[in-house]
C-alpha cells in the first residue's frame, strides 16, 4: 500500500489488491462501459459505468447504487478504469463525498493489469445488497458560487487540469495550468509522492493553501488532480465538479492567456 491518508489509501498497488481479492476483503468497482466490462474485468469486480453515475449523481441515487454493489460504511473499495485513472477518480470522489472513507484507486489501468497476466474473467459476481449511510462531506466540494467567493482570497489556489491549449484559449481568471497528462508516471496513474511534490512546487502549489481543481465538464480530469494533490500531502483540496462548462454557461468571467506562445517546459 502507499499514500496513506486519514481516509485510507489513495492508491492501491497490484499485489495488495490481488491479496485482498483472495481474502474477499474488498469491493472492486470497474467504471468502464458495460460492454467492455462484460468482455472481461478484474475478478470479482462489479460494474458502475461512469455515464450511469453521471446520469443522476444526487446523493439519494448514489447511495442506492452503492447499496446495490454490496457496499456499506465499512467496506473497503478499490476503483479502476482504463482511462489513466480519470473516470475512476470521479467515482472514488463521489463515494468520498457520500461519506465513504475507505476508497482508493488502483495504481494502474485495466490494460496494464491484463498485460501483466493478472486475474480477470467475464463473470458477473452475485452481490448481496447492503445499507450505506449518507454523511455528506461538503469540504471536498466546490460549487460555482463557492468558487466565485473563494477566488477573492489569498489562501486559495485554483487549478485548471484541461489540456494546455484549452487553458491558453480560455480559463477561469486566476487559475494555474496543470494539465492532467503531467500527473502520471510510466505505467502508474499518478506520480510517486516526491515526484508529484516537485511538479506541484514548480507550479507554486504548496503549503496550506485551499486548492480547487476543475476541468472541462464533469470533474474527471480534475478528479484525478484532486487525488494527485492528496498523494503529495496536500489534503485541503476541493473539486469543482461541474467545472468549466457550467462556469461558461453561467456567463461568469473567463480570460485568455496573452503570452500563449511561451511555456516554461522546465515546470514539467
Amino acid at each position: 500500500m502507499c499514500c496513506l491518508t486519514e481516509s485510507g489509501n489513495i492508491t492501491t498497488d497490484v499485489d495488495s489488491l490481488r491479496s485482498e481479492i483472495r481474502d474477499k476483503s474488498v469491493r472492486v468497482i470497474d467504471v468502464r462501459r458495460e460492454d467492455d466490462y462484460k468482455k472481461d474485468h478484474i475478478s470479482t469486480a462489479v460494474n458502475l459505468p461512469l455515464a450511469n453515475l453521471l446520469s443522476d449523481d444526487s446523493p439519494e441515487r448514489v447511495v442506492k447504487l452503492v447499496n446495490s454493489m454490496g457496499i456499506d460504511d465499512e467496506t473497503r473499495v478499490v476503483v479502476y478504469d482504463d482511462t489513466f485513472g480519470a473516470l475512476a477518480s470521479r467515482v472514488a470522489w463521489t463515494l468520498e463525498y457520500l461519506g465513504h472513507s475507505d476508497v482508493s484507486l488502483l495504481e494502474t489501468t485495466y490494460s496494464n493489469w491484463k498485460s501483466l497476466g493478472l486475474e480477470s474473467d467475464s463473470q458477473t459476481p452475485e452481490v448481496q445488497s447492503k445499507e450505506h449511510s449518507v454523511k455528506l462531506q461538503p469540504d471536498i466540494l466546490a460549487t460555482s458560487d463557492y468558487l466565485e467567493n473563494a477566488k477573492q482570497r489569498d489562501d486559495v489556489v485554483l487549478i485548471d487540469n484541461r489540456e494546455r491549449l484549452n487553458y491558453l484559449e480560455q480559463h477561469i481568471p486566476g487559475a494555474i495550468s496543470l494539465p492532467y497528462r503531467t500527473l502520471a508516471s510510466n505505467d502508474k496513474i499518478l506520480r510517486p509522492k516526491d515526484d508529484m511534490k516537485r511538479l506541484l512546487d514548480n507550479r507554486g502549489i504548496t503549503g496550506d493553501a485551499e486548492i480547487i481543481t476543475y476541468c472541462g465538464s464533469v470533474g474527471t480530469l480534475s478528479g484525478l488532480a484532486y487525488y494527485a494533490l492528496k498523494t503529495a500531502g496536500l489534503p485541503n483540496a476541493k473539486l469543482y465538479v461541474r467545472s468549466f462548462k457550467e462556469w461558461k454557461n453561467l456567463q461568469k468571467p473567463t480570460v485568455k492567456q496573452e503570452d500563449a506562445n511561451y511555456w516554461d517546459l522546465s515546470a514539467e
